[in-house]
């Protein structure tokens, strides 16, 4: 029989409030995006001001320093093994981490503590407003260096090599051409000058063809390669390219030991390449990446971490201004929307100070595991996943991903996001401590490399057998996948190309 009935049910479930919302909204924000934020709830809360950098006394202070104002925290290598015990857990969590009982919906009407009506002790920065979370409308073309990334983050390099080719398009100006010393980034990175002249090779291979070259006849060679026109006397004429400026076709004819017809069509096959491969992308200039965070050496020993606080916004609840406006409200709506405003102000300070305590309690722990990767380079990269940082802080990894995602860090190595320090695992034979995907990758191209010594060239079967001897479980067809990635030859075609010398 069909009728209506009423019944009563008690269940559990998670109600994501709009302030929630809005602190996830603001934890994955940059600082750039955040900066944009912050002037648009100003416009909206007129309880919101900036702080001016002044002393503040008893009488003109509207509110209290935060406590997470200069915001640091150090450690040392024996404190890296450690884990988690160097940070300090008693934020409260917006984000959906604490015990059951003590979640934010239990304390949304709570007020804010004192010490959280003012962040931050911090300068001002510049960028563009995300509109939605995680939506980022961008409607102009691509720059030449978010080009070159992009073809980068797709080459299958290693995360070392993948560093190395950030780093080499850095250096790579509007026109295309690498300004910088090779030297420079493997002293920076810590890894071996030819491991950076062989990410270049790869780079070499990037669109524009001759893109990244250090010279006019390097640009112009890797053009005439990719052509397949590239022969000797062409090189004997790049190499003398001051003869063709001065028009000493006779010099040339005798350099290149070519006839009057060949010069001509050399000249002209010269004349159809591009000098300046970048050219043709916009003008825009690339953005300065902005760190959220600097490491540093600690003089006691180990890493300092501490929140890049040049960029956070400088913000404060105007008390003053809130009691002379709750004063005045008569009316039940001017009481209700003082009331509103007032949490409004409140809740956002609060998150602006949790955001800050939880991007240096995930990059702190970061740090500790990655520790040796920045004492001896890139090639001590450990393995490493969101849930390994989220359990040693007691956070959910969802957390931990947006902290990381377009957050930046700044080392004595240089500047990388802290999604780069996340790299895959390789069981170890006898289930102990796993290795770095990316040490394993150097263990195999350090065996190509020193397989001609004495002529004998390894197969992909016998790299098997060499590493699992090392302890190392791997399978073939993840050292062929490893040695494709790094534009290694097989076995058949380096042995072909050791015979022909």
């Amino acid at each position: 029989m069909v009728g209506q009935r009423l019944e009563i049910r008690q269940g559990q479930g998670l109600v994501i409030t709009p302030q929630l919302q809005q602190a996830i909204k603001l934890l994955q924000l940059t600082n750039q995006e955040l900066e944009a934020f912050v002037e648009a709830e100003m416009e909206r809360n007129p309880l919101l001001q900036r702080d001016d950098p002044q002393p503040e006394t008893s009488e003109t202070a509207p509110a209290e320093t935060s406590a997470a104002d200069g915001a640091e925290l150090s450690f040392s290598e024996q404190g890296a093994a450690e884990r988690g015990q160097a940070v300090d857990a008693r934020d409260d969590d917006l984000y959906g981490d604490a015990a059951p009982g003590e979640r934010t919906s239990d304390r949304m009407a709570d007020e804010a503590q004192p010490g959280l009506s003012d962040w931050s002790r911090a300068g001002s920065g510049g960028g563009g407003m995300v509109e939605g979370e995680g939506e980022r409308p961008d409607h102009r073309e691509p720059t030449l260096w978010e080009h070159l990334q992009a073809q980068a983050s797709s080459a299958r390099l290693s995360a070392g090599d993948h560093a190395i080719a950030l780093a080499l398009i850095d250096m790579t100006d509007e026109g295309g051409y690498l300004r910088g010393e090779l030297a420079e980034v493997a002293d920076r990175l810590g890894c071996d000058l030819f491991k950076v002249e062989a990410v270049l090779a790869v780079c070499h291979g990037f669109e524009p063809t001759g893109i990244m070259a250090r010279s006019v006849p390097e640009c112009l060679k890797l053009q005439l390669i990719d052509r397949g026109r590239f022969d000797p006397a062409m090189g004997a004429l790049l190499d003398n390219l001051d003869l063709l400026a001065r028009r000493d076709l006779a010099a040339l004819r005798q350099c290149c030991r070519v006839d009057s017809e060949d010069l001509a069509e050399m000249i002209s096959e010269l004349k159809a390449l591009t000098p300046r491969p970048g050219a043709g992308f916009g003008g825009e200039p690339a953005q300065t990446v902005i760190p959220d965070v600097h490491v540093r050496p600690d003089p006691a020993g180990g890493w300092k971490v501490e929140l890049n606080a040049d960029t956070l916004p400088r913000l404060l609840v105007d008390k003053r201004y809130h009691a002379t406006v709750a004063a005045g409200a008569r009316s039940d709506v001017e009481k209700a929307y003082v009331a509103d405003i007032a949490a409004q102000a409140n809740w956002l300070v609060k998150s602006l100070d949790q955001r800050a305590k939880t991007i240096l309690k995930v990059a702190s722990e970061i740090v500790r595991q990655q520790d040796a990767f920045l004492a001896f380079g890139v090639e001590f990269l450990r393995p490493l996943n969101l849930k390994t940082v989220a359990d040693a802080i007691s956070m959910h990894e969802s957390t931990v991903s947006r902290v990381t995602s377009n957050k930046y860090v700044s080392t004595p190595r240089g500047v990388f996001e802290l999604k780069f320090f996340f790299t895959a695992a390789i069981q170890s034979m006898d289930g102990s401590a796993s290795h770095s995907a990316e040490a394993v990758r150097h263990r195999i191209k350090t065996l190509i490399d020193e397989e001609g010594r004495d002529g004998d060239v390894l197969s992909d079967d016998r790299i098997v057998e060499i590493l699992n001897e090392a302890g190392i479980d791997i399978a073939r067809r993840t050292v062929a996948k490893y040695r494709e990635a790094l534009r290694i030859p097989s076995s058949v075609q380096r042995r072909r190309m050791l015979r022909a010398g």
